[in-house]
């Protein structure tokens, strides 16, 4: 069972879509803690301040396997993902080369390749967070709200996880522990995709929530 609710809104004519782009570096180290969001923001953040105030920059936690243990093993296929408008490509560049350290663990970033944002009729985000709704009817009704204020059309959906329950997810922030649900936007139009990989929704956005990615039988593209 997927929790779902439908929403539509009508694209004004004249709406022009932010020149938006993918950022792909590489990273290489052996492993990261699995909740690595707020360490990674701040260790982007110390090589590049002005990321504080950026915010149509959107940051993915580095993605590798479970140990079941609290990490997570990088592999070859280990990379930091961000979004930035286009004029915004030289800020991020300056993480290219640099060591950075997640608590007791550090990683190589390398040099990155650019991507342009693809449309895709489904999206995924591993995690989606507005404050203030951390059940899921609630959550979905203020997604649809915050997707009408953007004037995007589709079928909201909260998966299922392994145990057939709800993908509720968390986050850890400091001393605060954060509540949100894995999101699934289907049935859109190519403008519609693009604007959503471009400004996502709710909030988090550095820290990794919110990051809609294209979504093919049962996994991100």
């Amino acid at each position: 069972m997927i929790a779902s609710v439908g929403f539509s809104a009508s694209q004004n004519a004249g709406d022009e879509l932010e020149p938006f782009v993918e950022l792909c570096f590489p990273v290489r180290g052996k492993c990261l803690p699995a909740d690595h969001n707020y360490a990674l923001f701040a260790a982007c953040v110390h090589i590049i301040p002005e990321i504080r105030q950026q915010t149509a920059i959107s940051i993915l936690t580095i993605p590798g396997f479970a140990d079941k243990q609290g990490k997570i093993l990088l592999t070859e296929q280990s990379c930091l993902r961000i979004r930035v408008p286009i004029p915004q490509i030289s800020l991020i560049y300056k993480l290219a080369g640099k060591s950075i350290r997640l608590g007791i663990h550090e990683i190589q970033i390398g040099i990155p390749e650019i991507f342009t944002l693809k449309p895709a009729k489904t999206l995924r985000s591993r995690i989606v967070v507005i404050k203030g709704y951390t059940e899921p009817e609630p959550f979905l009704n203020a997604v649809k709200r915050q997707l009408d204020d953007l004037e995007i059309s589709g079928q909201i959906s909260i998966p299922v996880n392994k145990k057939g329950e709800l993908s509720r997810k968390t986050l850890k922030v400091k001393r605060y522990t954060i509540v949100g649900f894995t999101t699934e936007i289907s049935e859109l139009s190519d403008d519609d995709s693009l604007k959503l990989q471009q400004w996502g929704i709710g909030g988090k956005r550095h820290l990794g929530c919110g990051y809609f990615l294209p979504f093919k039988g049962g996994r991100n593209v």
